[in-house]
């Protein structure tokens, strides 16, 4: 089971880490967001657990992007405790909706948000769809693009822009998905 701490008080996990009750007691979880697309998950009987269903699958045409805000303000009101998102597996749904919420109350470009998340668990991998809606996203809230999409030998996928925060790194800079 692997739980990754993304900041203080915001956890990403699968979802047999999301069902753990050891996991949520220990990390005073009071908030869970269920990304894995199942809705009929039982979850411990904690006081004071609340749970927000995201009822979408990890495939790049599910409308991710609906959820982001709703998501974003949920994680930011949750002052009773903290919160775990999860999906399956803890790689693409979850992730992508952390990044969307450091986008949006942290201020944070896409490119900065991914670096983040990914600092703390090396292994997610957003599908490729989701990207597009993220960089969506953040061209809307910002209007401007810190990640392109790219034809590569292995796919298309996602490559930063030249950002002035961090320009230096620019050129190393790759997702893989």
């Amino acid at each position: 089971m692997s739980v990754s701490q993304i900041r203080p008080g915001l956890y990403l996990s699968g979802l047999d880490s999301a069902l753990n009750v050891g996991v949520l007691s220990s990390r005073n979880v009071t908030l869970v967001v269920n990304a894995s697309g199942l809705e009929d998950v039982s979850y411990p009987q904690l006081d004071g657990l609340q749970v927000l269903q995201v009822p979408v699958q990890d495939q790049p045409h599910a409308p991710l992007r609906l959820f982001f805000d709703l998501v974003a303000e949920r994680i930011d009101q949750n002052h009773t405790g903290t919160t775990l998102v999860h999906c399956s597996a803890g790689r693409s749904r979850s992730p992508a909706l952390i990044m969307a919420y450091l986008m949006r109350f942290e201020g944070l470009s896409l490119r900065r948000a991914h670096e983040l998340v990914l600092e703390q668990r090396p292994f997610i991998r957003p599908n490729a769809g989701f990207w597009r809606q993220l960089m969506d996203y953040e061209r809307t809230r910002t209007g401007r693009s810190s990640v392109r999409m790219i034809q590569t030998s292995s796919g298309v996928l996602p490559e930063a822009l030249e950002d002035s925060e961090d320009s230096d790194s620019t050129a190393e800079y790759c997702v893989n998905i």
